[in-house]
């Protein structure tokens, strides 16, 4: 069975650019456009990944990473960051991710951050 990946992104680009990234490799099981979307479908869905962008509208990726660590302190969340968010990245690593990508995404980066997640 491939790994399952949730990717939760405000940007339908990045989402969209992130799935062709994995497709070939994963099982996307949704896509989430903010961090209460993203906890709603992690409770639907359990996906093995969830790659996680930081800055969202309603709910950001910090405050959802930490949703979904309280319903499964198992899940494993990789945070999309954008260079220069060094204070956001420590809050989400607080708030229990479990590695970071940087945007904008190379596939090489992306495809080793969820290699070292999945086999963590």
């Amino acid at each position: 069975m491939s790994t399952g990946v949730l990717i939760v992104d405000d940007s339908h680009f990045m989402r969209n650019l992130l799935r062709q990234i994995l497709e070939q490799e994963y099982r996307i099981l949704g896509e989430a456009s903010n961090g209460a979307e993203a906890v709603k479908l992690y409770k639907e869905h359990e996906p093995d990944i969830v790659m996680m962008d930081i800055v969202m509208p309603k709910c950001n990726g910090i405050k959802a990473t930490a949703a979904i660590k309280k319903i499964d302190p198992s899940a494993r969340v990789i945070m999309c960051t954008s260079v220069g968010q060094r204070e956001k990245m420590k809050l989400a690593v607080k708030a229990g991710a479990d590695g970071y990508v940087t945007k904008p995404f190379e596939e090489p980066s992306v495809r080793k951050a969820l290699t070292d997640v999945a086999t963590a």
